[in-house]
């Protein structure tokens, strides 16, 4: 299953957020979209996940089209949005939002199977379970996040900024833990960052963006070592 874009426009009122963006991600790919704020990386994914709407262009999933689809539907073909550590619902405990990550599966089996091995990935979400999801630290709050995307067996994985706002010891655990996943489910993950390092540093491949255009498109490694472009575009 491939995730195409070809000639993706965007707009903002009347601000052209994406500008004819075409890129591929293979089938177990991690690529990682690089890009200043406003770059329109956050507008990329909410784009791909249905919570807005392109002026033109496509998008698909395993040939079947993405864009404009309701976001239950998407979750049922297997693509699953992670914005970032606000999505969990605070007055729920960690054991009530990783619940709500099997709400709609009806292998029940596989539901425990999958809340099991979150736990296993994320030990500490065990030891908070019955804790509210507003008393989590940041990154216990992200952690949170993403479990509760794999308890719906996702394909493809959309995470928005993982690392933000977290301290640089828990960044290091998220970003290990998603390369990890990949390979260990063989998910298919675009990660959206301003940690260009952190994601390059698992990434198959890097996709730069600035003002909605498309600047680069490299192995992540190539990228790292073009002094160019790490000068002009990733902060180092």
């Amino acid at each position: 299953m491939s995730l195409i874009i070809k000639n993706l426009c965007v707009n903002h009122g009347s601000i052209e957020a994406i500008h004819d963006l075409s890129f591929k991600v293979e089938p177990g790919e991690l690529v990682a979209i690089i890009g200043a704020n406003g770059a329109g990386k956050t507008t990329l994914l909410r784009t791909l996940s249905s919570l807005k709407s392109p002026a033109s262009g496509s998008a698909t999933w395993d040939d079947s089209d993405i864009l404009n689809k309701k976001p239950e539907d998407l979750v049922r073909q297997g693509i699953l949005h992670v914005s970032d550590g606000k999505t969990v619902i605070p007055e729920l405990t960690v054991k009530e939002n990783l619940s709500l990550g099997g709400l709609w599966r009806k292998d029940k089996q596989d539901v425990a199977l999958a809340t099991n091995e979150v736990l296993d990935l994320f030990p500490i979400l065990s030891e908070r379970a019955s804790q509210r999801a507003d008393t989590l630290s940041g990154g216990e709050r992200q952690m949170l996040a993403i479990g509760r995307a794999l308890i719906a067996r996702p394909k493809l994985l959309l995470l928005d900024e993982p690392s933000l706002g977290l301290a640089p010891l828990i960044i290091d655990q998220i970003f290990s833990a998603i390369k990890a996943l990949r390979n260990r489910l063989g998910l298919t993950v675009l990660l959206v960052e301003q940690n260009a390092m952190g994601a390059l540093g698992i990434a198959d491949r890097g996709i730069i963006i600035n003002l909605g255009k498309l600047v680069a498109e490299a192995k992540a490694k190539d990228l790292i070592n073009d002094p160019g472009l790490s000068a002009a575009y990733l902060g180092f």
